[in-house]
């Protein structure tokens, strides 16, 4: 250990317990091709700015990169590398966070040159999702994520990883917690989260088709994150999860069941947000939790209508779903948009996204905070949901209580009415609950 880490180590333990480590020192930095017009550079800078700032990092400045063209060796040109060693000199920061995807070989040359700890956009999120995850399921999933991660930056100058504030240790400093890794070490410990993870899926696997049976369709909220989807969640019903306006506020799902118009019950799930970029390990390690994403009935993509790159955001959501298997017939057919938030946009844009949701049937716009259209939000939740649903009608003997009570379980009776012959039905149900009633009366031979 050198003098530092030694001394960083003294000043860890007279820190009295409980107590927060000084903020450290960022500097952010965002490489974009000024080629590249489909996006705001600013507010990716400024996206990045939040995401550090989730993580009680102090941000001492934030500036555009502009590059035509990666570097190999640190993706940044020879000119930006040298002129940032000067500025570093005079103006010395605790971390460097390049808000782009860098090499394990760049982030070396980059920390050697400016002699600071260096920290890519993947390593940020991952460190964000440590620091928020609270469940043994979503603590499981950002450790497969962080160790993944970690396996292909084992190099021989870079051979501790230190933790604090929870997280996994890419912005902590010297001294607190060494943590020596190899990746023998890496792979066992892969492998038995693998197998941990696996029966979490089974379980989530059990409590589906333990809902299939009550049974409720699922409605997911997907989107972008801090687009509401907490917000949103909590007014339709009732719940109390958490809502700050911070970056990834919700990473464990949240499951509710809630009444729509017509009496129809149905189960609310509340999803981890997606992110620009959002890191492949990420979407794999959280394959199990998205998987209520990709079975659920209806899912409802919420956009915050107040954020300017609010278009190029929905395409980073719908990259995230194209990824977990939903593809865009899949889409049309059980994704519902709802435009949050209009109650921040000024009279003149809000008239005309009001009058352009009205036109179309597959958008609702809402505010979520206020809970202006959210009635309109459950009446078309309501009737696409019934669209998917066959109606049948039948007769069914007295003595045919069972086969009544799972009608009554597994489909919606619009209409009952007691006959000398019988019970006269007329009952909603879904494909896959109607294939199952055919079966049942062909084998009674109706």
């Amino acid at each position: 250990m050198t003098r530092e880490e030694v001394a960083a180590t003294r000043e860890t333990r007279r820190r009295p317990v409980g107590t927060r480590p000084p903020a450290r020192r960022a500097w952010v930095l965002h490489p974009f091709d000024p080629r590249d017009r489909r996006r705001d550079p600013r507010a990716r800078l400024e996206e990045a700015v939040r995401l550090a700032e989730a993580i009680a990092l102090e941000v001492v400045e934030a500036e555009l990169v502009p590059l035509r063209g990666p570097t190999p060796a640190t993706l940044l040109g020879r000119g930006k590398v040298a002129e940032l060693r000067e500025r570093l000199a005079v103006k010395p920061v605790d971390l460097m966070v390049v808000d782009a995807a860098l090499t394990p070989v760049q982030q070396r040359n980059l920390e050697r040159t400016w002699a600071t700890k260096v920290i890519d956009r993947t390593g940020l999120i991952l460190e964000i999702f440590g620091a928020r995850a609270r469940t043994r399921e979503g603590v499981l999933q950002v450790e497969l994520a962080a160790l993944v991660y970690q396996r292909g930056r084992l190099v021989r100058s870079w051979t501790h990883l230190e933790r604090q504030r929870g997280g996994y240790g890419f912005v902590g400093g010297p001294g607190e917690s060494q943590l020596e890794l190899d990746r023998r070490r890496i792979d066992e410990r892969i492998v038995r989260i693998r197998r941990e993870l696996e029966e979490v899926r089974r379980t989530r696997e059990i409590h589906r088709r333990a809902r299939r049976r009550v049974p409720y369709p699922v409605v997911a909220l997907v989107g972008y994150t801090n687009a509401g989807k907490s917000t949103l969640f909590n007014r339709l019903t009732g719940a109390t999860v958490e809502v700050a306006d911070k970056p990834f506020a919700t990473l464990d799902p949240t499951m509710r069941a809630r009444a729509l118009p017509s009496g129809r019950r149905v189960i609310l799930s509340d999803t981890v947000g997606f992110v620009t970029d959002l890191p492949t390990t990420l979407v794999a390690a959280f394959r199990a939790t998205l998987e209520e994403v990709v079975e659920a009935d209806l899912l409802l993509h919420v956009r915050d209508l107040a954020d300017p790159e609010c278009e190029a955001r929905r395409e980073d959501v719908l990259r995230v779903l194209d990824e977990l298997g939903i593809d865009e017939a899949d889409r049309e057919r059980r994704l519902l948009e709802v435009w949050n938030k209009i109650d921040r946009l000024d009279p003149e844009a809000r008239e005309a996204r009001l009058a352009e949701a009205s036109r179309r049937a597959d958008v609702v716009a809402v505010s979520a905070l206020t809970g202006e259209g959210l009635d309109r939000l459950l009446a078309t939740v309501d009737a696409r949901l019934a669209a998917r649903e066959r109606l049948v009608e039948l007769t069914l003997p007295y003595d045919e209580g069972r086969l009544l009570a799972w009608l009554h379980a597994h489909g919606h009776v619009l209409e009952r009415e007691e006959r000398e012959d019988g019970i006269r039905l007329r009952v909603a149900l879904d494909p896959r609950h109607r294939a199952r009633l055919d079966r049942e009366l062909a084998a009674r031979g109706r």
